[in-house]
């Protein structure tokens, strides 16, 4: 532990209770050995005045949807402290009707809703109380005879709870539990397989307990020897059997999800281990990762469909075992998968997701090793997962059936991804929820696509070994391939045959449809495992409509399309959709030089305004219409299409 607090910060704040509890709780954000993505919760116990002058004390506490590594003061709820407090003293109350009450309490309607904690906070009696799911902590707890060592650790500074559902319960035995205790006797409260709190009327007190508690925790671990982790270094990535998971495990879940494999040293000497079976099985670190990660994983062996298979049964007995009538069953999909030598995989409806099950993984297989080193890994048992899983909290979020983009969790490639009609196709799918990877020989595409669902990668499109590396690196990034858009090309200056460069025509041949080609080889066997896989060409007017001086652009494309139908032929039967867009006069693309506009203005006896709008409908194209329509294609609207051949053009009357 490092304690971040640093008094020059702190005075800045001229002693303001909230913006301090803003200031240490994203001191504990910042530790992910403290907090994972939204995990842990804070609260100050303060006043509240509204227009009126009049003054409330409320609790100010963590709310729904932020994290406190990034917390602002909106973030925190500020809810009625005497409301809190009477709700402790009731005997039953469901955590629907909780939420409920705590919102009808708070001062600010527009606040985000208050954490299901919110009650032990305020019955704690300290003004700043601090709540986090410390790995160290948890990992002592979740081991045979967890609470003997918690006691061996800390004496009687801490309070023990044992463990019990979060919400309105813990909160009621919590009460229970510290009814007539002497608090200024204790620096924290251990919630046995959940977690630790700390608290104290000084905000940097109570965040130093924090550290403190947790620190001793850490040097337990490490006095018994436990702290060491199985490493192994990654072989080489399956990605044909990475892709063949992600398609099962999407067919499974329902929905298209992106797999994110972790080859890390730690993640593949986890996944060696000779009992990994065992013990990874066994149950969450802590309760609240369930949403996240499922109950267990999944153990690769081949990847066969058939292993989900065995999976999905084991879910549904799971569920049957459990449920008392008033649940609807989750989908049956893992969540993360220990694939032995290759490393941990998780899976999510969005990048985003995926990445916090990877998250959540590393500090699992932490957790798990040193806990087996203290004397045994011991999760919770089924049924206290199981609660957590099915809260009622939880199933009431599927009756809001929350609507999502057409193409979440979907993979693409897009040729010639930095400018152009490219770089639209990369937004266009974007924003429908893909993830992309951009293919440019330009080397600014990486500046140009950084970020969780967008990543450009340097490439040649007429290499065919920088092509192999390439889809073999969005597979590695994303797990699959779904979408791949052809639109690299070029344009060369305006020649008549008789004038033909040689070594123009060639090039011009080799952008425009033999990488292509290459491109379609390389991702045809992993599109065959692709979410509703398609292939979309972007070839042009000049296929129906040639022009003069454009022999090797107009022969180059019309091969193009010749292939697209080819490849409708051949992919059909393994239900990949291929379509060809036949864009023309795209104006706000590279190949269009003032020179060349001039020129092809010049050969049809127009200007160059005129050459712009030269269709029936006299409007422009630009690369964001081409751009849509690609995407439309790749979505479900187009399911049922293949072989098509679409023009965006405004109407050529020569194609016409």
């Amino acid at each position: 532990m490092k304690n971040l607090w640093n008094d020059a910060d702190a005075a800045k704040l001229n002693n303001d209770s909230l913006k301090l509890r803003v200031y240490s709780s994203r001191l504990l954000g910042q530790d992910p050995d403290l907090v994972l993505h939204g995990g842990g919760n804070t609260s100050v116990k303060g006043t509240d005045t509204n227009l009126l002058g009049d003054q409330t004390e409320v609790l100010y506490v963590k709310g729904s949807g932020w994290d406190l590594a990034t917390i602002e003061a909106p973030g925190f709820a500020p809810v009625k402290q005497e409301t809190l407090e009477r709700l402790a003293q009731l005997d039953e109350l469901s955590d629907t009707n909780m939420v409920s009450m705590q919102r009808a309490a708070m001062t600010n309607p527009a606040a985000p809703n208050p954490s299901v904690e919110a009650i032990m906070h305020a019955i704690i009696p300290f003004k700043f109380v601090d709540h986090t799911h410390a790995d160290s902590v948890v990992t002592v707890t979740n081991t045979e005879g967890g609470v003997d060592k918690i006691k061996e650790i800390y004496g009687d500074r801490v309070v023990i709870i044992p463990y019990v559902m979060p919400g309105f319960i813990l909160a009621q035995t919590v009460r229970d539990i510290t009814k007539g205790i002497d608090w200024s006797a204790v620096e924290g409260m251990i919630l046995l397989n959940h977690g630790i709190f700390s608290f104290h009327d000084d905000a940097k007190v109570s965040y130093e307990r924090m550290i403190n508690l947790v620190q001793e925790a850490e040097d337990y671990i490490e006095a018994k020897g436990a702290s060491q982790l199985n490493t192994s270094q990654a072989g080489k990535i399956d990605h044909l059997t990475l892709a063949r998971l992600r398609e099962s495990v999407s067919h499974k879940a329902g929905r298209a999800m992106i797999a994110r494999l972790d080859n890390s040293s730690h993640a593949c000497g986890f996944s060696r281990l000779d009992n990994v079976a065992s013990i990874a099985t066994r149950g969450p670190m802590t309760p609240d990762h369930v949403i996240r990660t499922k109950r267990i994983p999944l153990i690769v062996d081949t990847g066969s469909t058939a292993e989900l298979d065995a999976y999905e049964a084991d879910y549904r007995r799971y569920f049957d075992d459990n449920e008392d009538g008033s649940h609807t069953c989750l989908d049956p999909a893992p969540r993360w998968a220990v694939w032995p030598g290759q490393g941990l995989i998780g899976f999510g409806k969005s990048v985003k997701d995926a990445q916090i099950v990877a998250d959540i993984n590393q500090h699992t297989l932490r957790c798990i090793q040193q806990a087996e080193a203290l004397g045994g890994w011991k999760a919770l048992p089924a049924d206290k997962i199981f609660e957590v899983e099915y809260w009622e909290l939880e199933q009431a979020k599927l009756k809001k059936g929350a609507s999502e983009a057409s193409l979440a969790g979907k993979v693409a490639i897009v040729t010639g991804a930095a400018s152009g009609i490219g770089r639209a196709c990369v937004d266009a799918f974007v924003a429908q929820g893909a993830c992309v990877v951009g293919l440019d020989v330009n080397p600014d595409i990486t500046d140009a696509l950084k970020g969780p669902t967008a990543k450009g990668i340097v490439c040649d499109v007429t290499d065919n070994n920088a092509l192999q590396s390439a889809v073999e690196e969005t597979v590695a990034t994303f797990g699959g391939i779904d979408c791949v858009v052809l639109n690299a090309g070029m344009f060369p200056p305006s020649s008549h045959i008789e004038d033909m460069d040689l070594t123009i025509w060639e090039k011009t041949l080799t952008l425009n449809l033999t990488s292509p080609m290459l491109l379609v080889k390389h991702c045809a066997p992993y599109l065959k495992h692709g979410i509703d896989a398609n292939i979309v060409f972007i070839a042009s007017k000049n296929v129906r409509a040639p022009g003069p001086g454009a022999s090797a652009y107009s022969t180059s494309k019309a091969g193009l399309t010749q292939l697209a139908r080819v490849a409708a032929l051949e992919f059909a039967p393994d239900g990949i959709r291929v379509n060809t867009l036949h864009p023309d006069a795209v104006f706000d693309t590279g190949i269009w030089t003032d020179e060349i506009l001039q020129s092809r203005a010049d050969s049809y006896g127009l200007t160059v305004d005129e050459y712009k709008t030269n269709n029936l409908l006299k409007t422009q194209i630009s690369s964001t219409n081409v751009a849509d329509m690609a995407a439309a294609l790749a979505c479900p609207l187009f399911a049922k299409t293949t072989g098509a051949q679409i023009s965006i053009d405004g109407g050529n009357i020569r194609v016409i």
